[in-house]
């Protein structure tokens, strides 16, 4: 699963931010895409941001009445499992080669004589 953000896109000519008015999610929602997420107003209108994707809701970015600048994050979201397995965070370590096995002294051959 990868996250995206939902950024406060620019409500109208002019407008540079935003008031939040309400919720209509919270953290840990599931979350369909096109679900409204806010309700956020600007001094020209009010607007309904839809979600781009479906997920689960793992952050959002202010209270009622806050106001936050276009391009602003305002919600977080888990992407929905697509069916594949999720990729691991970390890869695995790769296998260490095994040590060498001590010399057995039954086969160990002599040195050869000195100046050979």
């Amino acid at each position: 699963m990868g996250e995206y953000a939902v950024k406060l896109p620019d409500v109208g000519e002019g407008v540079a931010e935003a008031e939040i008015v309400e919720w209509h999610v919270a953290v840990g929602d599931t979350i369909e895409e096109d679900e409204v997420l806010v309700d956020v107003m600007s001094d020209k209108a009010t607007i309904e941001l839809p979600s781009p994707v479906s997920g689960i809701v793992r952050w959002v970015g202010g209270e009622v009445g806050d106001v936050l600048a276009v391009g602003s994050a305002i919600v977080v979201i888990d992407l929905a499992d697509d069916g594949a397995a999720p990729a691991p965070a970390v890869a695995p370590p790769a296998p260490q080669p095994a040590a060498p096995a001590p010399p057995d002294p039954s086969t160990s051959v002599p040195p050869p004589p000195p100046g050979a």
